[in-house]
């Protein structure tokens, strides 16, 4: 598959990568050329008036966004502000802002709005232009007081008050910008917190993702239980299932299907691996040919498959959440920064 291929050249400098490097410089003085219209305001870029908190990444592909927003957005909840959470929306045909609700579908929003929407406790609004899906989002909730935007870091049409940037364990891969390497922007980009998402965090990984940037805080995904698709109050520990001597097959369709499985090992399961394409959409049947007892997916998957008629309803098919564990030092520091702006 030519997206694996890609994405392995990308965590070292082999053939491959070094014929792409030249590309790669084209790449990054095209992106320093647009930060510079930008800053000097030939590009204009939109205030909201309330403050903006922006989760990303630089590494394309998934890291772990999703699970980071909707930590963020119930920490901040619990410290007395009243979020609300915008994002571009992917594989969002509808170009203007639109509202996540109970009865959306991903092809709608996309999964991740929706994850967030069902787990986040707050309003969400997707949509192209994050200034637009900004307001669009106030103006339903004026009770609204502070923004998370969902993946747009680069977005740099809307300003931002708080800049997260996230990275995970393959850290910024060979270090080189597209089509080279994996990054959009260079390691060395202004940033208010680097979290990296990995069980263990050693120093010389700190050093490559964030280069005397300040804060870094570690977070780690936790995943103790699946649910079945079918009815999501039937639970079942991973620690039990991994002592049933059942047939597994464990799917993933996110930016990074290898982070999904060494979850699972790590609670003991021993399974085949079926990695799927980022943001699959599941027309193609993936699991009909499969001879198993249990099929485990994500929760970002599980979005969709609860939408298909028949995934739906397939016993085999398991759900395992899972959430992100992070120091609350990092909300507060993100809270005293928000009620320090002054408001538009």
């Amino acid at each position: 598959m030519l997206e694996t291929t890609i994405t392995r050249a990308w965590l070292r400098r082999g053939p491959l990568a070094c014929a792409l490097w030249p590309v790669s410089l084209l790449f990054g003085a095209l992106g320093s050329l647009r930060r510079a219209l930008y800053r000097s305001h030939i590009l204009k870029s939109q205030r909201l008036p309330v403050p903006v908190v922006v989760v990303g990444n630089i590494f394309i592909g998934g890291t772990g966004k999703t699970p980071l927003t909707i930590w963020l957005v119930q920490a901040l909840r619990e410290a007395g502000m009243r979020p609300g959470v915008i994002s571009r929306g992917h594989g969002s045909a509808d170009r203007s802002p639109r509202a996540v609700s109970a009865s959306s579908t991903p092809q709608q929003v996309g999964d991740e709005p929706l994850l967030i929407f069902q787990h986040g406790g707050c309003p969400v609004m997707v949509g192209r232009d994050r200034a637009g899906a900004g307001r669009a989002l106030l103006a339903a909730h004026p009770e609204v007081d502070v923004l998370v935007t969902d993946d747009g870091l680069q977005h740099y049409a809307l300003q931002r008050d708080v800049e997260i940037v996230l990275f995970d364990g393959r850290g910024v891969g060979n270090g080189w910008l597209l089509p080279a390497g994996p990054l959009r922007e260079p390691p060395r980009r202004r940033r208010d917190v680097t979290v990296i998402n990995a069980a263990e965090i050693a120093p010389a990984l700190v050093a490559t993702v964030a280069p005397g940037k300040g804060l870094v805080v570690q977070m780690r995904l936790a995943g103790g239980v699946a649910e079945r698709l079918l009815d999501r109050r039937e639970q079942l520990p991973l620690a039990q299932l991994a002592n049933n001597n059942q047939r597994i097959v464990a799917a993933a369709g996110i930016g990074n299907p290898q982070r999904f499985f060494s979850m699972l090992r790590g609670a003991g399961l021993r399974f085949d691996e079926l990695a799927l394409p980022d943001h699959h959409d599941f027309l193609d049947q993936p699991f009909a040919a499969l001879d198993t007892d249990v099929i485990l997916i994500t929760e970002k998957d599980a979005v969709k498959c609860a939408q298909i008629e028949y995934l739906k309803d397939d016993p085999r098919l398991w759900v395992v959440p899972v959430s992100a564990q992070i120091d609350s030092a990092l909300a507060q520091q993100i809270v005293e920064k928000c009620r320090g702006r002054s408001t538009a």
